[in-house]
């Protein structure tokens, strides 16, 4: 107990660093700075004007920003806490500021739903800007997870604590389940140490080996036995995923959190939606109308009156908090009647902490992608349990992590990771992947999972054509394709790498017929693992007029960084590595997990862009390189130039 303790003790000191480094560099972007460096931060929006307002579910503003400054690039996407301000002097004080949250960036418009009853008058009135806001709360709760955890010597905490450190082992009841027909064996087996399972479960899945089928599953056959329980995962677009998944199986779902946080879809499973929808809702709205009339006539009644004004006042407010008292009460059994309704509670792994789930216990709670969540945050839903079930890849992407300190000393290492070290015999991989023919698979099988993995019989349909090979690396060593670094953001692209890379999607495009593309919705990724070259994509793509069939496709192509593709497949993926210099210098590229990520999404054809000069200084690169040459992929820049 003693070496978790320390253990445990360490992740905390970790994760206040982590906590103390994203505020430095919250304040060197954001605080005692003019407007113009925030911009260039890309923290803040200025000038901005409002659209349009709306009233959402939950009686929520919800108002729609847009920017006159198209070019800054910024760091505001949805989740994100705000503050709304004017740069008016009659209005510049923090009490005219008001905050909201990102329901979604599109481009240069921005909508938030902000913590007010309506639009004020000195929005209307020009000179309005939005800050982007550093999150304390998250940390909070991660930290008083971790102290919990500490704390917890008995009771059922204290127990899964041990288990899920190593010191003591899992119990495994004797289970018999009927194999499920639209499973795989791997996956029916996975579903069967769910079941066996009386502490964890990992179910370890890989690119493309039905990960989230055999979670959704996992839960559909454990509410055959238990009334409810918690399901939960990193990230609200995760969060929303599994919601959609478990509402294909008549699930009876509810998604905990921000309204702005969920996506549009899934919008009426969220507590606001289903108290709006509730049969006693109007009574709801009739008795808080009634509390607001009463709380307003008694206003109007100025203490300097006589007895009898005196008195009718205090008989307004008396039936103003009654009646406030009655909205509270009704209010409190519509939420128990939602809850009582409900299988499956949804949430982030810190939206486990939310009040509305104070006090409540689950037999099971299961995490998606937990791989990707830190272990302070992991911990926060497992307070809560009885049974961990937790399913993800930590031969993926691992957690974001702003302190390279933190990181290097272990805050990197997630729960998921430890369990499936220090006690494999808790965990099952799947085996058996549906996305990439063999070719493309094959080298992260080999690399990453001890050639664990098989390509399903349908990969076999998977191509363009049948002259049109599924893998390609595209070697720019000699060309001259230098990599450059953005002055604002200190994040490298390569021009010339990503002109090419273009010219070349769009001879594939021409190649397979732009007719038989569109036919088919064959969809295309633009993959960079740096911003600026997602940046240089998207200026070249649609802000020039190099690229006209590219440009025809825009509701097909997705551009964006490999973190964006994650958990996503396309039919071609085109990946453009950037780095490109005498040094030898690659970066973060040197992430393996990342790169897994890239190498893994394409479905008919991927195509790797790369200098191989600069990057054969890694084992990693040199293994890829070797894999390609063994299998007859490689193609030379040189090749193409005319």
């Amino acid at each position: 107990m003693g070496n978790i303790q320390e253990e445990l003790g360490n992740s905390l000191k970790l994760l206040k660093q982590e906590w103390e480094e994203d505020l430095v560099q919250y304040k060197k972007k954001f605080l005692y700075t003019s407007i113009s460096d925030k911009k260039d931060e890309g923290v803040c929006w200025y000038p901005v004007q409002v659209k349009k307002s709306k009233i959402g579910f939950g009686e929520r503003l919800i108002v729609e920003f847009e920017r006159f400054d198209t070019t800054t690039p910024h760091m505001f996407q949805s989740g994100k806490s705000v503050s709304v301000f004017s740069n008016q002097a009659l209005f510049q004080s923090q009490s005219h500021r008001i905050s909201g949250v990102i329901n979604q960036v599109k481009r240069d418009v921005m909508t938030v739903t902000l913590q007010a009853e309506e639009v004020p008058e000195w929005m209307h009135q020009g000179k309005l800007g939005i800050d982007l806001l550093f999150d304390e709360a998250s940390y909070r709760e991660m930290e008083s997870a971790m102290k919990a955890v500490i704390k917890s010597e008995k009771g059922r905490l204290g127990e899964l604590k041990q288990i899920l450190l190593g010191e003591k082992t899992p119990t495994l009841i004797a289970a018999v389940s009927v194999p499920l027909p639209h499973l795989n064996s791997s996956q029916n087996e996975a579903l069967d140490l769910v079941k066996s399972s009386k502490d964890i479960a990992i179910i370890h899945g890989p690119p493309g080996t039905g990960k989230t089928t055999t979670l959704v599953a996992a839960i559909a056959q454990s509410l055959e036995e238990c009334r409810q329980v918690l399901v939960c995962a990193p990230s609200n677009s995760a969060v929303d995923y599994l919601v959609e998944k478990l509402l294909e199986y008549k699930i009876k779902t509810l998604r905990i959190g921000h309204p702005a946080r969920v996506e549009d879809h899934i919008l009426s499973q969220t507590l606001d939606a289903k108290i709006a929808m509730h049969d006693s809702y109007k009574d709801l709205k009739r008795i808080k109308k009634s509390a607001d009339d009463f709380r307003k006539l008694g206003q109007k009644r100025k203490r300097t009156f006589g007895p009898e004004d005196r008195m009718e006042r205090r008989r307004f407010f008396d039936e103003a908090n009654r009646c406030k008292d009655e909205a509270e009460s009704l209010q409190d059994y519509i939420v128990y009647d939602i809850f009582q309704d409900t299988q499956v509670v949804a949430c982030t792994l810190v939206g486990a902490a939310n009040s509305a789930l104070k006090g409540m216990t689950f037999p099971i709670v299961f995490i998606d992608e937990a791989a990707q969540g830190l272990e302070a945050a992991t911990w926060i839903p497992i307070q809560k349990a009885s049974k961990v079930v937790m399913a993800g890849d930590h031969c993926q992407l691992p957690p974001t992590i702003k302190s390279y300190e933190a990181a290097k000393n272990g805050l990197s290492e997630t729960l998921f990771e430890k369990v499936i070290k220090r006690k494999p015999e808790a965990s099952k991989m799947l085996s058996l992947q549906y996305r990439m023919p063999e070719l493309i698979m094959g080298f992260s099988s080999k690399y990453f999972y001890h050639n664990g993995l098989k390509a399903a019989d349908n990969t076999l349909l998977h191509f363009l054509g049948p002259d049109e090979p599924v893998l390609e690396f595209i070697d720019t060593a000699g060309s001259g394709y230098g990599e450059l670094q953005e002055e604002e953001s200190l994040s490298t692209f390569n021009l010339d790498e990503a002109r090419f890379s273009l010219r070349n999607l769009e001879k594939l495009i021409k190649r397979i017929g732009i007719a038989e593309i569109k036919t088919k919705q064959w969809n295309i990724g633009l993959i960079a693992p740096y911003r600026a070259q997602v940046r240089r994509f998207n200026e070249l793509v649609f802000e020039s007029y190099e690229f006209p069939n590219l440009r025809s496709f825009s509701e097909l192509l997705t551009i964006d960084s490999i973190d964006g593709f994650q958990g996503q497949e396309r039919d071609i993926i085109v990946i453009s590595l950037v780095r490109s210099n005498a040094k030898g210098e690659i970066g973060f590229l040197a992430d393996t997990r990342r790169m897994n990520v890239a190498l893994t999404r394409a479905k008919r054809k991927l195509i790797v862009v790369g200098d191989s000069a600069t990057l054969s200084i890694h084992p990693f690169y040199n293994s890829f390189f070797d894999y390609i040459d063994a299998n007859g992929c490689y193609k030379s820049v040189f090749e193409y130039l005319e």
